[in-house]
């Protein structure tokens, strides 16, 4: 029997995704597998499992590891890297007799160091690096809750988040506590990652189709019908290809709106980046919020040229700034080095716990970036940051898109497009305060009087 799924869209943009993919599936069409190429801390943990099994020649399995296509680029040179890394830690940690795990074998090959080590390396194999939480706490202990890992790692020292009915000015990072203090400057929203997955390109561009071919609205419910209808009125439906930037006031503050569909990870990490480029050109920004369809950022000064801010070059100077200032490149780094086997979390009997791995790979993270900043893993960390944790390839697409189709309305007031993504401002400033969640419905209400009425 035919699998049946209930959908339930929470906002007008999610019934359009929801439109979108039950068209999809019904044209037979599906996602992409996007091909990515082969990582190198899981690659180093494959060179470990075959010297565990029997010794190895180096140009052999280097001809092996080439015939899979993910690792088609390791070439000679990349690889002798790798086995440097495996066989005792690198450059930078060789010394140390706990990250030698290869010897030669006497024959022109390689074997594990200590039969100990291919026990250690089976306990290890394929575990899943948890993502865990950190306490938000002011300096002198007092614990306020916890934020997930991935918001976190974003702060860097000065930066201002909304919590636990608190403005919280970020002090410092401390193994797996977020140390704060209170402060009057405006804050920012956290955000909460969970399970989701971002939208993907197929169903973007088929919301796009929608946007763009009244024609359709035909079969949408009349409230959609009507938000749309309104947003053809009131401003203006991008093309396939374009991007809208909506910039208008709303309760005494400025908003941009740029509605990219390019997926909730590339709006966070662009909010992040377009604030900072926004501070500096003194606009003072407030805070942003993104979804899978929208970017929203507020200001006390308006936004009047956005193209500068969608600058192309961003990538090139805030983005590096950015993930090298924050604590992203320390979380990737754990991630690699936990797979890559520098750092073993489980033991015969025991398990090492999230703080204890935090703290053994931020240690060892601070003397390779300082003594080896060429080191693999640290390779590995920069392309986990980009690929997973940023998305940065959809972010590059967006950018160098910007520069040639962005559409710029100024308005007087909030557009009905807009209102989706600055729901979330007020749904999570409720949450924060503890108020009732009806009130998000008299929020909704009232933006969509403002845009609409």
């Amino acid at each position: 029997m035919p699998s049946r799924a209930l959908i339930v869209p929470g906002n007008r943009f999610e019934y359009l995704e929801a439109r979108a993919a039950l068209d999809a599936v019904e044209a037979g069409e599906r996602d992409a597998d996007r091909f990515r190429p082969g990582a190198l801390d899981v690659l180093a943990q494959h060179v470990m499992a075959i010297a565990c099994a029997a010794p190895f020649k180096e140009d052999e399995l280097l001809a092996e590891i080439r015939s899979a296509a993910p690792y088609r680029w390791i070439d000679a040179e990349i690889f002798a890297r790798l086995l440097g890394f495996v066989r005792d830690g690198g450059y930078a940690l060789k010394s140390y007799d706990r990250f030698r795990r290869l010897a030669p074998d006497g024959q022109g090959g390689w074997r594990i160091a200590h039969p100990r080590l291919a026990a250690q390396h089976r306990l290890n194999a394929g575990i899943i690096v948890d993502a865990p939480t950190l306490d938000v706490r002011f300096k002198n202990g007092r614990r306020l809750g916890s934020v997930e890992e991935y918001f976190a790692s974003t702060l860097v020292t000065g930066d201002t988040f909304a919590f636990a009915g608190l403005s919280l000015e970020v002090e410092a990072i401390r193994d797996t506590d977020l140390i704060v203090r209170a402060t009057t400057r405006p804050a920012r929203i956290p955000t909460y990652v969970g399970a989701r997955m971002a939208l993907t390109t197929r169903l973007a561009d088929r919301v796009r189709g929608f946007l763009a071919d009244p024609a359709s609205w035909q079969r949408f419910p009349e409230d959609v019908r009507f938000w749309l209808e309104m947003q053809q009125l009131r401003s203006v439906l991008p093309r396939p290809g374009e991007l809208l930037v909506e910039t208008f006031p709303h309760e005494g503050l400025h908003y941009m709106v740029a509605y990219p569909f390019e997926g909730w990870n590339a709006h966070q990490s662009l909010g992040m980046l377009i604030t900072k480029r926004m501070d500096r050109a003194g606009l003072q920004p407030m805070g942003f919020v993104a979804s899978d369809y929208a970017l929203a950022t507020w200001s006390l000064r308006p936004v009047t040229d956005p193209a500068a801010l969608f600058d192309a070059a961003i990538l090139e100077d805030e983005f590096v700034e950015w993930v090298e200032s924050s604590h992203l490149l320390k979380r990737a780094f754990r991630e690699v080095a936990v797979i890559g086997g520098l750092i073993e979390r489980q033991h015969p009997g025991k398990r090492k716990t999230g703080k204890q791995v935090t703290f053994s790979t931020d240690l060892i993270f601070d003397v390779l970036r300082k003594y080896e900043p060429d080191h693999l893993l640290l390779e590995a960390a920069w392309a986990d940051a980009r690929e997973r944790l940023t998305d940065v390839a959809r972010l590059g697409d967006l950018l160098d898109r910007a520069a040639g189709t962005m559409l710029h309305r100024r308005l007087e007031r909030i557009s009905p497009l807009a209102i989706p993504v600055l729901v979330l401002i007020g749904r999570e400033n409720v949450a924060a305060a503890d108020i009732d969640d009806a009130l998000l419905g008299e929020l909704a209400d009232a933006l969509a009087d403002a845009a609409m009425g």
